[in-house]
């Protein structure tokens, strides 16, 4: 889902134009930061899910921990 949202504007830049190569290394390591960003931030909300709103989702409270506690750099 968000992978999607994330990559487009580097499909569409990399594609429209030439890019010098340090302006393609600065947008890929943006995309990066993004992705490590996003995942941070969804760990941490994850981490804070009542049980009932985990079960709703299909996991359990150890489950969700586990995935919260992965380092943001883990996909």
């Amino acid at each position: 889902m968000a992978q999607d949202a994330t990559f487009a504007p580097l499909a569409y830049l990399t594609a429209a134009q030439s890019l010098p190569p340090a302006a393609k290394v600065a947008l890929r390591l943006a995309v990066v930061f993004a992705k490590w960003s996003e995942r941070h931030r969804t760990r941490l909300a994850l981490a804070q899910l009542d049980s009932h709103l985990l079960a709703d989702v299909g996991l359990d409270r150890r489950s969700a921990l586990l995935e919260a506690r992965r380092p943001f750099w883990v996909g």
